[in-house]
């Protein structure tokens, strides 16, 4: 019996939508293990694992404005609400904004067990949400902002205090760039803020560090010839660099002394140039000894789905709960052969996985192991069979 099969599962057993994207009202029964949604494109099958990618902090799989995600014709607002089975037994989480003239007003309202949540941190408490979309395909060629956007939601799943520390560290950031771009001289307004963000931003490197030393031991216990290669992870930062071999209090001292000194220099730019704003997640095909940027766009992805499995093991073992998976056409630029791989370690996982594709036909090995739905443009039904 696997590690994972021994934790009890985390899964959305019931989910309804009133005014999301294409969906005026939808409920659904779910079953745990792997969900099978299929149909065409534009039918609205995305548009549900963003729903429920929102039952995490944040904007969801698609980080658009929560105004943008209400559906066109309705009040201006939506609502979410799931019934999630857990190791602590049943919650009731909703969230949603109001239409009329609140929509848009502040963030998201949330709710747990009809009680209002102190913030949207309180859903990591019951379930972590993961997932994998054809829009992280470019994620190794394209810019460091998509690989640290990525860590961080990575980091989140497993240490639910890191996405405050992020917000914190970002508004202090701000702050400090307005000062440089209004060419303030005020010592003391520089030292608060400047304070402010060498303790966030050690924390947050810090963070990130013990994530990857964690994910790189996860990652190791892939099959080293297996469907899905081994990666090499590693951090490219200053702060990440230090924390791993300095107390947090002398990190913390030097990169204030560091941001201190470089006012002129960031003045001069209009922005801050030194922080954990500017590390990158350095990715390796191990087999290949080759950088992630330089693989084909097939083992590109074979990299990030072992990556995004690794993880979602990390997840469950850290944390007691097994993840909820959003995988988003996983299997369209899968082969044969590694769609029978990763179906196999979902199981093993012992995960609610959601898989969307046109054609349910790529995971007929999967009847009757999995729910399968048919999406169609604002409904939901049983999908006959593949």
């Amino acid at each position: 019996m696997t590690a994972a099969a021994n934790q009890q599962q985390t899964y959305i057993s019931k989910l309804t939508l009133t005014n999301f994207r294409n969906y005026a009202g939808l409920s659904i029964d779910l079953d745990p293990g792997g969900v099978v949604l299929s149909g065409d494109n534009g039918a609205g099958k995305t548009n549900l694992l963003e729903a429920i990618s929102l039952l995490t902090p944040g904007r969801g799989l698609r980080r658009a404005p929560y105004a943008d995600v209400a559906r066109e014709g309705g009040d201006g607002g939506f609502a979410l609400h799931a019934r999630i089975e857990g190791p602590d037994g049943q919650v009731e989480i909703g969230t949603g904004i109001a239409g009329g003239e609140a929509a848009g007003e502040g963030g998201r309202r949330v709710r747990i067990n009809g009680a209002a949540a102190r913030s949207a941190e309180d859903m990591l408490e019951w379930l972590r949400v993961v997932w994998l979309t054809p829009a992280m395909d470019g994620l190794f060629p394209g810019p460091a902002a998509d690989r640290r956007r990525f860590l961080d939601r990575l980091v989140l799943a497993i240490d639910p205090g890191h996405g405050q520390r992020a917000l914190d560290y970002e508004k202090a950031m701000r702050g400090r760039n307005r000062l440089l771009v209004e060419g303030s001289r005020d010592g003391a307004w520089f030292d608060a803020i400047e304070t402010q963000m060498a303790e966030t931003g050690v924390a947050i490197a810090a963070a990130r560090a013990e994530l990857v030393r964690l994910l790189a031991a996860m990652i190791d216990r892939l099959p080293g010839s297996g469907p899905f290669p081994q990666a090499d992870i590693s951090l490219s930062g200053e702060l990440e660099a230090e924390v791993a071999s300095l107390p947090a209090v002398d990190v913390e001292e030097r990169f204030r002394r560091a941001l201190a000194d470089g006012r002129d220099r960031d003045r001069a730019a209009g922005r801050t140039l030194e922080g954990p704003h500017r590390s990158d997640l350095l990715v390796q095909h191990r087999p290949k000894a080759m950088p992630a940027e330089l693989c084909s766009t097939g083992e590109q992805k074979a990299l990030l789905v072992g990556i995004v499995l690794s993880h979602a093991r990390l997840t469950g073992e850290m944390c007691g709960m097994t993840p909820i998976l959003l995988l988003d056409e996983i299997a369209a630029h899968l082969d044969s052969g590694r769609r029978a791989a990763l179906f196999s370690i979902l199981e093993e996982l012992n995960c609610q996985a959601f898989m969307t594709g046109t054609d349910a036909a790529l995971f007929s090995s999967l009847r009757g192991r999995a729910q399968f739905l048919t999406v169609d443009h604002g409904t939901v039904g049983p999908t006959e069979d593949p």
